[in-house]
């Protein structure tokens, strides 16, 4: 027969061992890290500055239906007011009178990522790019949009993908000695 003392310091050791081995079993493992864009990071000033780089020979500038740019003007107001919902809506009944305008699709696409609807955001910016000249700096906003989204996403392969479209979309000028 065991004595008392050495069943007691058994059973400890048992309950100690058993108590440990429970607490593993409930230890948290770090939730998966997603990659997202950076918070600190202006994607929209990402998206303006590649139209503002982009110097090619090629810049479309349509005339504008008198209506349809009051409405952008007063997106823009709103925009800068921080009222992107109500500048949204502007550019959605602008693209009523004016569907297939490529620079409205930019605009909304632009927007879109303002509210955070980045599928959005991606497909107005194809949209835009597909109705629109191909070159310039429209087109330059069109593939950052895309390179943003994708970051956005977590896809870099489809970031350096769209980020190739950007440089296509410069057309150098005739050189003149």
């Amino acid at each position: 027969m065991l004595h008392p003392f050495k069943r007691f310091s058994a059973t400890s050791v048992l309950l100690a061992v058993s108590l440990l081995a429970g607490c593993s079993l409930f230890e948290r493992t770090p939730a998966p890290v997603t990659p997202a864009a950076v918070p600190d990071h202006d994607m929209i000033g990402a998206i303006h500055a590649a139209g503002d780089r982009e110097k090619s020979i090629i810049d479309v500038n349509p005339l504008r239906d008198p209506g349809v740019a009051m409405l952008q003007d007063q997106a823009r107001n709103d925009e800068q007011a921080g009222r992107y919902a109500d500048a949204a809506a502007k550019l959605d009944q602008a693209l009523k009178l004016s569907p297939e305008s490529p620079d409205l699709l930019q605009e909304r696409a632009e927007m879109a990522i303002r509210l955070k609807d980045y599928a959005t955001a991606e497909r107005l910016a194809h949209q835009s790019w597909s109705l629109g000249p191909r070159l310039g700096p429209l087109c330059a906003r069109n593939w950052q949009t895309v390179v943003e989204m994708r970051l956005q996403a977590g896809d870099e392969a489809g970031a350096d993908t769209a980020r190739k479209w950007v440089q296509q979309c410069h057309k150098a000028g005739v050189s003149r000695y």
